[in-house]
């Protein structure tokens, strides 16, 4: 077949979630739903933090990291799908899937060295109490959030440069409602082979890095919590990481599957749902996990409601 090159002519084609079928507008409206949850939580969160003094320590910090992401994340898909779904119109160009391929990939590989940021965070407040304020001080607070961003920018600016430097047979039909890099570089011209390698190298380095801190500190944190005489101090210890805890398997769990499902498994269906619940549950779910189990935003949840209704 004679090669093409379709880097900025040729739209690909994404079916998306939904058709226009009762249920399936049904569960559309659902999404939209959750899409201004998610927008309503996490900006709450932020103007939680940015309010309230008792929360300007590290940990609610990167929280607000967290859920300046999780915005971010769902801005990513969700318009242009509802858009698609009402317009009819499924296209979207070479460029647009480089676009939405680096801001996934940035808040992708951004979030897993948050989180990793988060457990060693939760290491030096159990383990290290009294040097907290040395360990986690102002300088390494604005250090790690250029690092995570750089780190993740860097993930997707490489693949998705590399993926738009193929040549392009023609557009494809894809049941997904977001391109990712594996899926679009399937339809290139070109032998793929040692980019394919190369990617999911970097997917495992993007997420064993990150995880492997994480498991170190908790392993830490559970060596010294069994230590403790106090079974007041033990639950403390275990709650204040539980919330973490929970968002880590939800993130992690469907990172894996995404990018570093074996090559030849190849189930749309499958990459659909777990795409579905990344990009739309999750950040829905996060301030909510981290919300109902935190004493401190509550408290500042409830302060902020008393001085609106003594405002009005």
């Amino acid at each position: 077949m004679e090669k093409e090159n379709n880097t900025m002519g040729t739209d690909f084609v994404l079916l998306g979630l939904f058709n226009h079928t009762r249920a399936h507008q049904v569960l559309f409206t659902l999404v939209m739903m959750a899409f201004v949850t998610s927008l309503m939580d996490n900006a709450a969160i932020i103007l939680l933090i940015r309010r309230d003094l008792d929360l300007h320590t590290p940990m609610y910090f990167l929280l607000g990291q967290l859920s300046l992401m999780d915005v971010m994340l769902v801005f990513t898909t969700i318009p242009k799908m509802a858009g698609d779904f009402w317009s009819g119109r499924n296209s979207i160009s070479l460029v647009g899937c480089a676009v939405q391929i680096f801001i996934f990939l940035t808040l992708e590989g951004g979030e897993s060295f948050l989180l990793a940021a988060m457990a060693y965070d939760r290491f030096v407040a159990i383990c290290y109490p009294s040097r907290y304020p040395i360990l986690m001080g102002l300088r390494l607070c604005l250090l790690l959030p250029v690092v995570f961003w750089l780190f993740g920018a860097t993930d997707g600016l490489v693949q998705a440069g590399v993926t738009m430097s193929y040549h392009f047979c023609h557009s494809g039909e894809d049941n997904r409602f977001l391109y990712e890099a594996p899926t679009l570089v399937r339809l290139a011209c070109d032998d793929t082979m040692v980019f394919e390698s190369v990617m999911y190298v970097c997917c495992v380095l993007m997420l064993l890095i990150p995880f492997s801190v994480i498991l170190g500190s908790y392993g830490l944190i559970v060596g010294v919590v069994l230590q403790m005489r106090s079974v007041a101090a033990k639950k403390k210890a275990f709650t204040t990481c539980s919330s973490h805890l929970i968002v880590v398997g939800l993130f992690f769990g469907a990172a894996t599957f995404i990018s570093m499902r074996p090559r030849l498994y190849d189930s749309k269906d499958y990459d659909k749902v777990v795409s579905a619940f990344y990009t739309i549950l999750t950040p829905v779910l996060d301030p909510l996990i981290y919300s109902l189990k935190n004493r401190d935003v509550l408290e500042a949840l409830k302060g902020g409601l008393t001085d609106c209704k003594l405002r009005n």
